[in-house]
């Protein structure tokens, strides 16, 4: 094991030692309880199984054969989530072939970012993903179920789903992904005519024939933004079948792999003899997993905040003093849109998890020694790929390279030396870059900064030809207590052009960027956040600002004392009220995430 990467590991069990034991102390009280539907009263239980056909009520009445509940996250406006519609009937089948009984829990919401991009609704996703694990949660309250199988892909849906699993961390867990779409048009064609219809180019017509080309099938989007991070974060952690996130849905594949994570789930029950409830499985050294897969493939910078919570909920306490160290360890070897042309399909076709999988665990960067959901325990199962042979679902060895050096590469030749997500910190505050997005002559910055407290204002400014200059846009009170801290991506477009013309800008905001969002550089997550009162309330029109991705500094070149002595300023009407929300809950203020900890009052994770 790196060295770098066994100090983290240790301090950050060390850190997590009274939570972590609380944690399975609590789980472990209810695994005791045995099979929980054997304690329903028969009124009770009568409800539980008044809707199954007569076998599966046999079945259920009694407490040898397994239940496993399936929560999904189905539905018709996301491409990722589409192919779940004939899951459940796939996985009823399999698990009844298997000896067990399969009900559907419950569906969770799931609203897709690509549709709520600079729109209000986007004001409620973040806080999307507490309500999808309470929804996990409540689906699985009926203490009806032996093991669980989870159907979802994109952001805040799959870290909802593992918040709502952990909270039931005596179950065993399977998670099933859906498939990335077949690739479109290129990403790097798709984001040229973006920026031509910002420039006025091109028109509406000409665009939405564009983007149709780009998101044309069901499927996820095949750029690397958080819903494909989800997918390799959860096989880095053994929850995947191996090999089975990039498998392209409405495939026999993938359809036979579904079915095979059916059959896997049955096997893990506390009524067989290999439990492995999702609670023991997923522990400090399988979240370092997926930290570490994530600065290795230049993954999404929401997880700097999903993946805190997740850990949290099963008592692992980690921050970003943890992604800042393992950064400088963990070398970037893939390229995948925005960090380069190739697409998730490319990143499949080179080798894919199996490859980057090996590559980690022959130099020691990752974790092998934890419990997954494969056959036999350890990462080392994961080198491999699965394939229909005859008919017949097998598993066979990965390339033993990356058979495109240019999307995949290795630790010996990395595309960088340090990992994806820099963490910045400064006068300003401390925040997250995502510098593998970024060339190398754009990863410095300093320029005059303009203030604004709204997307739009910005966007306006843009259009009036304001921002024809070098800059550094300051977009102020976008994080969870202003507003719910929605994506920005919408500027992109705008700043890219603006590089494109010459001009040196970059982003500093308290907000958040998508995934996809790459090519401008940034510091976003800003903390404290402007609604509490952050540096960023102290920053006006004209200050010099000096951003630095490479190596994590953000500061405002201001006399110390003078800017220490300024009032912050808090009178901006944008944050007093909660936008989308308030229309939708009279003014009622949902639960607020912090950026730094990824912690919520909404949904308890202690």
């Amino acid at each position: 094991m790196h060295p770098i990467v066994e100090k983290v590991t240790k301090e950050v069990i060390e850190r997590s030692r009274r939570t972590r034991e609380a944690y399975l102390e609590r789980i472990d009280a209810a695994i005791k309880q045995g099979p929980h539907r054997a304690g329903l009263g028969c009124g009770n239980l009568a409800h539980g199984f008044a809707a199954c056909g007569a076998a599966d009520k046999l079945d259920l009445a009694g407490d040898k054969k397994a239940n496993i509940g399936i929560i999904s996250s189905y539905n018709e406006m996301l491409s990722a989530h589409e192919p779940y519609k004939d899951a459940p009937d796939l996985i009823k089948q399999a698990i009844k072939e298997a000896g067990g009984v399969a009900q559907f829990a419950g569906g969770v919401p799931a609203m897709c970012d690509g549709v709520t991009q600079g729109q209000p609704g986007m004001e409620l996703s973040l806080f999307s993903r507490d309500v999808i694990a309470m929804s996990t949660a409540i689906g699985l309250s009926h203490n009806m179920f032996d093991g669980a199988l989870y159907l979802g892909v994109c952001d805040k849906i799959v870290p909802g789903l593992l918040i709502g699993a952990l909270s039931f961390g005596h179950l065993p867990a399977v998670f099933v992904p859906a498939g990335p779409m077949t690739s479109g048009i290129t990403n790097k064609e798709k984001a040229r005519t973006r920026q031509k219809y910002a420039e006025g180019k091109i028109g509406r017509k000409e665009l939405l024939e564009s983007e149709s080309k780009a998101y044309h099938s069901p499927g996820t989007c095949t750029f690397y933004g958080t819903a494909n991070s989800n997918q390799m974060m959860v096989e880095m952690m053994g929850l995947h079948l191996p090999g089975s996130s990039f498998v392209n849905p409405y495939t026999p594949l993938r359809d036979e792999l579904t079915k095979a994570a059916a059959r896997q789930v049955l096997k893990f029950t506390a009524l067989g003899n290999d439990f492995r409830p999702i609670g023991h499985a997923i522990d400090e050294k399988a979240i370092l997993n997926a930290l570490i897969g994530l600065l290795a493939t230049g993954g999404s910078t929401n997880h700097t905040m999903h993946l805190v919570a997740i850990a949290r909920t099963a008592g692992v306490i980690i921050n970003w003093n943890d992604f800042d160290n393992l950064s400088k360890v963990i070398p970037l070897i893939a390229k995948i849109y925005p960090n380069g042309p190739a697409d998730v399909n490319h990143f499949n076709a080179a080798g894919g998890m199996g490859v980057l999988i090996a590559e980690l665990l022959k130099h020691g960067l990752m974790h092998e020694d934890i419990l997954t959901i494969a056959d036999k325990p350890g990462m080392s199962n994961y080198s491999q790929e699965p394939k229909i042979i005859d008919g017949k679902l097998t598993w066979e060895p990965s390339p033993e390279a990356s058979l495109d050096p240019e999307v995949l590469s290795t630790v010996e030749k990395p595309f960088a030396a340090g990992g994806g997500l820099h963490l910045m910190r400064g006068n300003l505050g401390r925040g997250i870059s995502k510098v593998s997005a970024v060339s190398e002559d754009h990863q410095v910055v300093t320029a005059a900064a303009v203030v604004f407290d709204d997307q739009d204002d910005m966007m306006a400014a843009f259009k009036r030809g304001e921002l024809e200059k070098d800059f550094v846009a300051v977009i102020r009170f976008q994080g969870p207590k202003s507003n719910g801290m929605p994506e920005l991506h919408k500027l992109t477009p705008a700043l890219g052009l603006l590089q494109d013309k010459g001009y040196k800008v970059a982003l500093l905001t308290d907000g958040r960027m998508s995934g996809a969002s790459g090519k401008v550089p940034s510091s976003i997550h800003m903390y404290p956040e402007c609604a509490d009162g952050g540096p960023l309330t102290k920053v006006r029109n004209g200050d010099m600002i000096y951003l630095n991705i490479k190596t994590g500094e953000v500061n405002v070149l201001v006399d110390e004392t003078e800017f220490n002595g300024r009032i912050p300023e808090l009178n901006s009407a944008k944050y007093h009220h909660f936008g989308m929300g308030r229309e939708m809950f009279g003014g009622f203020r949902l639960g607020a995430t912090t950026a730094e900890t990824g912690a919520s009052n909404l949904f308890v994770v202690d």
